[in-house]
């Protein structure tokens, strides 16, 4: 049996629906769907049952399970970077997630789990996913900061290496449809052109950048979920590992890509950053794929504009959704 926590939701359902691909249909799927229309990216998806989280956290903590498993890929999390309640932040993302490791850990369960490109913060010590550069990280954020906690948790506890955890950089995709602002700039670019014909895009306030020049680490989330799948059945290896193509590229190129993919010519229109914006902003976010080649991981990751033509015109041209 796989748990894959977050199953509903956009890096979950894709994973959900490679682990189908691969043959792998005894999965329970924890989410919470509540009134959004997440539940749409479970059309297609074969699962053996699906779990409300806090229905499958209490059995965790109460050791009340009725089934046996043998892998938890835990990707549920709130990620808005904007969520100011701290307390729940602590809850949902850290405790949940140390419940389920200590769960695991025990048990022989192969765990799997979610962190964050935002644990980096504004860059100053790096990308390199190395444990022991660890304590000099510092989250701009309350979202970062919560999965930071987690992975000094692991690491403080000896654990680090009996898990893995993935530092994911800006994925964008298929199946993100449900997640309102905290969806990819190529959806809402997308949805730009198609109304007005422009794409707005903030103003740099760091003398180091141009407009638009800002540099982000983009990944397809085809390419995120391979190398999240590669863990599973590789599982020998253990520890921290950056999820992204290695390559910065600037919101430009991006927003050009969706130009490009859409047959349409390019407008963009630079608008102000929102003040409470400007003092978390990241300038510059670049994965060290080191750790990741070394564990094996050899495939080749698409392009920005490979990534970006295949979401664009054979999902939010054709509004479909990845197994629909």
């Amino acid at each position: 049996m796989i748990i894959v926590t977050g199953g509903a939701g956009f890096i979950g359902s894709v994973t959900v629906g490679k682990l189908n691909e691969l043959g792998k249909k005894n999965i329970i799927i924890v989410d919470e769907l509540g009134t959004e229309e997440k539940w749409k990216n479970l059309n297609g998806l074969e699962f053996a049952d699906i779990y409300h989280k806090d229905d499958f956290y209490k059995q965790i903590v109460d050791d009340s399970l009725a089934f046996g498993i043998d892998s938890i890929i835990h990707l549920g999390a709130c990620s808005s970077t904007t969520e100011k309640d701290a307390d729940f932040l602590l809850q949902n993302n850290f405790r949940y997630s140390v419940e389920l490791a200590k769960y695991s850990l025990p048990r022989k369960i192969r765990f799997i789990y979610a962190s964050s490109a935002a644990t980096y913060g504004d860059g100053s010590a790096g990308y390199d996913d190395k444990i022991e550069e660890m304590e000099k990280l510092r989250p701009l954020n309350m979202y970062g900061y919560s999965k930071h906690l987690f992975d000094m948790w692991l690491k403080n506890n000896n654990i680090l290496n009996k898990v893995v955890g993935l530092k994911y950089f800006n994925v964008y995709g298929p199946n993100e449809y449900h997640k309102d602002d905290m969806r990819s700039v190529v959806h809402k670019a997308y949805g730009q052109i198609k109304e007005t014909g422009r794409v707005k895009l903030f103003r740099s306030y760091n003398e180091n950048y141009k407009d638009g020049e800002q540099l982000r680490d983009f990944i397809y989330v085809k390419d995120a979920v391979d190398m999240t799948l590669y863990f599973l059945k590789n599982k020998n290896q253990s520890g921290i590992f950056n999820v992204g193509t290695g390559k910065a590229r600037s919101w430009n190129d991006l927003v050009t890509a969706v130009f490009n993919a859409m047959g349409e010519p390019v407008k963009i229109e630079y608008i102000e950053m929102p003040e409470h914006l400007r003092e978390k902003y990241q300038y510059f976010t670049e994965a060290n794929l080191h750790n990741l080649r070394r564990a094996g991981y050899d495939k080749k990751v698409s392009s920005l504009e490979d990534g970006i033509k295949d979401y664009v015109q054979n999902y939010l041209m054709t509004e479909k959704y990845l197994k629909s």
